[in-house]
C-alpha cells in the first residue's frame, strides 16, 4: 500500500469508524452505557499518554537531522498552550457523558440549538488536526502511524458517544446527529491528505508536527479526561481507573513493540 493509502485508511479508522462505533454503542441499554463509558475513558487516557510518551515524542526527538531537542520540547509546550486557547474558544472541548457544562444546550430553543452546531464545528476542527497528526506519524514510520491512529480511535469513540448525546439533547434527531457527526469525521481524512502533500514539500516540519501530536494527546488526557475521573473517589473506582489506564498504556506499548 502507498503512503497516502495508509494515511487515508487510518484516518478513516480514527474518524469515520469511530463515529460508526459510537453510534452502535448508543444502541445498547443506557444502564450498560453508563458503566462502560467511564471505563472507555480511563482506557483512552492510558492509550493517549502511552502513545505520546512511548511512541510519538521519542520519534520526534530521534528525527534525523534534528539539531536542538529544546525546539521539540518547546513545541510541545507551545502546543499545550495552543490547545488551552482553542478550548477557551470552545473549539476543542469535548464531552464524554450525556451532560456537559461546556456544551450545555440552550433549553429555550427546542430544535438544533447553537450548542449543537458548536459541537459539530469543534469536532470538525479536532478531527482535522487528528488527520494532520496521523499523516505526520505515517511520514515518520508506518508503525508509528498505526499506533497514533489507534490512540486517536481510543479517544474518539467515547468522545463521539458524548457528542451524540449532547446533539440529541440539543434537539437533533438521531438521523441528523449521525449525519453531522459523520460529516465532521470526514475532516480527519481531509487533514491527513492535505498534510501528506504539505509534509512532502516540507519534511523538516515532521518532527515538529509530531511534537504537536504529543502535546495534543497529553492535553486531552490530562486536561479533558482525567478531571472527570476525580468525580468518583471511592477506592474501588480509583483502582478500576488505574488498572484501565495501565491497560491502555500496555496496549499501546505492546502494539508499538509488536509492529517493530
Amino acid at each position: 500500500m502507498t503512503l497516502i493509502g495508509w494515511i487515508i485508511a487510518f484516518s478513516l479508522v480514527g474518524g469515520v469508524l469511530s463515529v460508526l462505533a459510537a453510534a452502535s454503542f448508543l444502541l445498547i441499554p443506557e444502564s450498560w452505557r453508563s458503566r462502560l463509558l467511564p471505563a472507555m475513558v480511563s482506557f483512552a487516557i492510558g492509550a493517549l499518554l502511552g502513545a505520546a510518551f512511548l511512541a510519538v515524542l521519542p520519534h520526534a526527538l530521534e528525527s534525523p537531522g534534528l539539531r536542538d531537542m529544546h525546539a521539540i520540547t518547546g513545541t510541545v509546550l507551545g502546543g499545550l498552550l495552543g490547545f488551552f486557547l482553542l478550548e477557551k474558544l470552545v473549539l476543542w472541548r469535548h464531552c464524554h457523558a450525556d451532560e456537559c457544562e461546556t456544551h450545555a444546550p440552550d433549553r429555550r430553543h427546542s430544535h438544533t440549538s447553537a450548542a449543537g452546531y458548536l459541537i459539530v464545528i469543534g469536532d470538525g476542527v479536532h478531527n482535522f488536526v487528528d488527520g494532520v497528526l496521523i499523516a505526520a506519524a505515517f511520514y515518520t514510520d508506518i508503525h508509528l502511524g498505526v499506533v497514533t491512529a489507534l490512540a486517536v480511535a481510543a479517544h474518539e469513540i467515547p468522545q463521539e458517544v458524548g457528542d451524540f448525546a449532547i446533539l440529541l439533547h440539543s434537539g437533533f434527531t438521531r438521523g441528523k446527529a449521525f449525519f453531522y457527526n459523520m460529516l465532521s469525521s470526514l475532516t480527519t481524512v481531509i487533514g491527513g491528505v492535505l498534510a501528506y502533500f504539505f509534509l512532502g514539500l516540507a519534511q523538516s516540519a515532521v518532527p515538529y508536527v509530531l511534537a504537536v501530536a504529543a502535546s495534543s494527546f497529553i492535553y486531552i488526557a490530562v486536561a479533558d479526561l482525567i478531571p472527570g475521573l476525580h468525580k468518583r473517589v471511592d477506592p474501588r473506582a480509583t483502582f478500576e481507573q488505574v488498572m484501565l489506564i495501565a491497560c491502555g498504556i500496555t496496549v499501546i506499548a505492546l502494539a508499538h513493540a509488536a509492529l517493530h
